[in-house]
């Protein structure tokens, strides 16, 4: 999954972006509030990582500034002030969570994970659709409780899909949401992705909504 990270500390920044890229995160990183609040109010990111003391604009100004905009994404707090009133303006302001540094970065991983299923309305920790069982933290999935290998992007588009699960998803959304700055993209990378997960998991996984997209279908309710 995609993902912003707004930190202005050069080590911090590249040590957090680099341990959440080798977790299966796509990671963009921005170091000032203004780039921060251009990025979430223009891209279609799957959540954020928002450090408050960012220079040219303040963290709490571009959570503000993000909510009052509309933008639901799910956006995670990570700061050095650890006053209570800090947290709480934090919260109020739109934070959906808020973690102080240091932090450990399976923490940090994992409290992402969880924002983002909550916001898809999934609360459980792995994913379930059929007889596809998808576990986000060991990036793992079994079929029929068999494990099935998948390459990196392939678990990254089966999960995009299984978290919209009964929603028609545009390659250009695909290609958003599953890709950060600067990596190079075939033309038609995600059908060669879709094509292998029909071929590993069966061909009825996943539909072509013809001149529009793909989609996940939710099975049909037990009667």
């Amino acid at each position: 999954m995609r993902i912003l990270l707004a930190e202005d500390d050069a080590q911090l920044g590249a040590g957090l972006q680099a341990g959440l890229r080798q977790l299966g995160f796509q990671v963009d990183w921005v170091r000032d509030g203004l780039a921060a609040q251009r990025e979430l109010c223009s891209e279609p990111y799957a959540a954020a990582v928002l450090d408050l003391g960012l220079p040219r604009r303040d963290g709490i100004d571009v959570l503000a500034d993000v909510r009052r905009a509309g933008q639901r994404l799910p956006i995670l707090v990570l700061t050095a002030r650890d006053a209570i009133a800090d947290r709480i303006r934090g919260l109020d302001r739109g934070a959906d969570d808020y973690v102080l540094k240091p932090v450990d970065i399976d923490e940090l991983a994992a409290r992402l994970r969880a924002l983002v299923r909550r916001a898809h309305g999934q609360p459980q920790e792995r994913l379930c659709i059929g007889d596809v069982e998808l576990d986000p933290a060991g990036r793992r999935v079994r079929q029929q409780g068999l494990e099935v290998p998948l390459a990196a992007r392939e678990f990254d588009l089966l999960q995009l899909l299984m978290l919209n699960a009964g929603r028609v998803m545009t390659r250009d959304q695909l290609e958003q949401q599953l890709y950060s700055w600067g990596k190079e993209l075939d033309s038609n990378a995600i059908e060669v992705h879709v094509h292998h997960l029909r071929r590993k998991l069966g061909a009825a996984l996943i539909k072509t909504v013809r001149g529009v997209g793909y989609l996940l279908p939710l099975p049909a309710p037990e009667v």
